[in-house]
């Protein structure tokens, strides 16, 4: 088992300033206009990569990284809702995209990139030994 990250209360609040991101992303009405590759919303899939690579880095354990897969997915449910009640589209295949973008967040946690908060956290949190 991997050594726990040192500075949880950082990355948790990282992660939950992306949240934050990916729903204001997904309310505004000003929208980003991402490009678009054989019907898929390429955004819509980095996005809920990037938050499923980064909150599995957290969470490594399987039990967990189920449940966050489950809450991404459903908050790309809900928010493509209240797109919906808002004004803006209400498309399934949006949902379809951050379901994808979750299953390649979790397929890209398992490789050696999976490793990349703890590097991280070694490069800016440990200090130089002195000589």
């Amino acid at each position: 088992m991997e050594k726990p990250l040192k500075r949880m209360n950082v990355w948790i609040a990282c992660g939950a300033g992306f949240v934050v991101l990916v729903i204001y992303l997904s309310l505004t009405s000003h929208p980003i206009d991402a490009p678009v590759w054989m019907n898929f919303k390429i955004g819509h899939i980095l996005a809920y990569a990037w938050l499923m690579f980064w909150f599995d880095q957290l969470y490594p354990r399987s039990r967990h990284r189920i449940a966050i897969g489950i809450a991404l997915f459903l908050m790309g449910v809900a928010l493509e809702y209240v797109q919906g009640m808002s004004g803006r589209d209400f498309r399934y295949s949006d949902m379809r995209d951050d379901a994808i973008g979750v299953f390649l967040g979790w397929v890209t946690v398992m490789t050696p990139l999976g490793r990349g908060l703890a590097v991280a956290e070694g490069v800016i949190f440990e200090r130089p030994t002195k000589r």
